[in-house]
């Protein structure tokens, strides 16, 4: 990630958070914590937050300001990041399911976004609320692409509409894909009941549910349950999942299709 947009980013976490340590910040952006202290001593100088001890907080300045909207989850560019090798291999794997002329979901997310590499060839209509996946498919295919309306969040790159009637309510898909911060027993999760209530939308419209969850998802908890399993047609993960995890969701009557993390580049 270039130096400009971690900046960013961790300006967008401490608006979100107010304040915010120097742990935090190497998890969320995925860098070490020498890294984020230079960037909090810069960003200090620069006048645009206050440095503390083990972190930063906003300038009182900034206090007073009409803050943005906000909601829970990981920024984008850094998840991004995390395992992408695994991730595009899934993505791959999401890709082989789809026909063209099909007419598909995709939902917001870092898992999700990788399936743009192997779209690029394809022909398909795709509804996403992902705004940066939107962007770059259009330069680099000829696929049909929606975006709903709503409003636009910068740290997870993605567009959510807080109004019952839009543009939503108009499509119908064959496949919904989507990531998740955590599945198993309790369902599928979800960090936010703002992202959820896009989501729900989202899966009235389409006939089949394919979550994209690489094996560290498995079984890990988030705040909110998006859906229960039994709302689930497939699931790809990696061929690191534990064993009786995966026989636990296929006697959830769920696909499972395991991607061979040796081909990892």
């Amino acid at each position: 990630m270039l130096e400009k947009q971690r900046h960013k980013l961790l300006l967008d976490i401490l608006d979100e958070q107010q304040f915010v340590s120097v742990n935090d910040l190497s998890t969320q952006l995925n860098a070490s914590e020498a890294t984020i202290r230079r960037d909090i001593t810069k960003l200090s100088n620069q006048g645009q937050l206050r440095k503390i001890r083990g972190g930063a907080e906003v300038l009182k300045v900034q206090d007073r300001k009409v803050r943005r909207p906000h909601i829970s989850g990981s920024a984008f560019l850094a998840a991004k990041e995390q395992r992408a090798d695994v991730k595009r291999l899934i993505a791959q794997e999401a890709v082989k399911l789809c026909e063209d002329g099909e007419f598909i979901i995709i939902n917001g997310g870092s898992s999700t976004y990788m399936m743009k590499e192997f779209l690029a060839d394809r022909h398909l209509n795709v509804l996403t609320n992902s705004f940066v996946l939107a962007q770059d498919l259009s330069e680099v295919s000829d696929n049909q692409i929606t975006l709903p309306g709503g409003e636009l969040y910068r740290k997870q790159g993605i567009i959510l509409s807080a109004f019952e009637n839009d543009t939503i309510q108009y499509y119908h898909a064959s496949k919904m894909f989507m990531g998740t911060p955590g599945i198993g027993e309790f369902g599928v999760m979800e960090s936010d009941p703002l992202l959820i209530q896009t989501e729900q939308k989202l899966k009235k419209q389409a006939d089949q549910l394919i979550i994209l969850a690489d094996s560290t998802k498995l079984n890990k908890r988030s705040n909110f349950i998006l859906c229960p399993l039994s709302d689930v047609d497939i699931l790809i993960t990696d061929s690191e999942a534990d064993p009786k995890t995966v026989r636990f969701f296929e006697d959830q009557n769920i696909k499972v299709i395991l991607v061979d993390v040796s081909q990892a580049e």
